[in-house]
């Protein structure tokens, strides 16, 4: 397998088991270790946690280790007021270009977010969130913004994954339904000011952390 591939691989591993909890904040990484245990060499997965690092997921002390981050609010506060941005900017952008099938994408999507927020199923209601609105940021056709919004959603998931193991979620279906309904209608404005109040949301997650 090409080495860029090998090195997505472990990067997209380590990045959804820090995500996922499945390794606790302030847990050390050593690269052999995770290396064993993807079926790599250490190469691919030193160049994963450099990129990690980069992200604010690992934080490194060169010569001593390298960790998880701890959940810090105003990290994700930053991160969702950025990545919220972004989506308001394809949504300006997408919704004059979305066909219909685009937008039975997101209704189909809300319909399985509602289902697993009411299950508890918080891994596919948050693969539904990101269904839903990957459907804006691909008709835009902004590199640079589904850039930004990959780089940095997964320091918000962190912490609405925790929420969601509380018992509690901050995303709506109902603000998707209304989303969805003005892309339908071709209404920029509404779509972009919901879209605003649904990123809003995580913000003021993170401020009340």
């Amino acid at each position: 397998m090409p080495r860029t591939l090998l090195r997505d691989r472990a990067y997209e591993a380590i990045r959804d088991a820090i995500v996922a909890g499945e390794i606790e904040p302030g847990a050390v990484v050593r690269d052999a270790d995770l290396a064993e245990r993807l079926g790599l060499s250490r190469a691919p997965v030193r160049e994963a946690f450099s990129r990690l690092v980069d992200e604010g997921l690992l934080e490194s002390k060169p010569q001593s280790y390298t960790r998880v981050t701890p959940v810090v609010a105003g990290d994700v506060r930053d991160a969702a007021a950025v990545v919220g941005a972004m989506h308001e900017l394809a949504t300006r952008v997408a919704v004059p270009r979305l066909f219909a099938a685009d937008i039975e994408k997101m209704r189909a999507a809300n319909e399985r977010f509602a289902a697993a927020v009411r299950a508890g199923d918080v891994d596919t209601a948050l693969h539904a969130d990101d269904e839903l609105h990957d459907v804006l940021v691909r008709v835009s056709g902004n590199r640079a913004a589904a850039a930004t919004v990959a780089r940095y959603t997964p320091l918000i998931r962190r912490l609405e994954r925790r929420r969601f193991g509380e018992g509690g979620t901050c995303r709506s279906p109902g603000l998707h339904e209304r989303l969805i309904a003005a892309c339908g209608d071709k209404d920029v404005d509404e779509a972009v000011r919901v879209t605003a109040e649904i990123w809003r949301t995580l913000v003021d997650l993170a401020d009340s952390d």
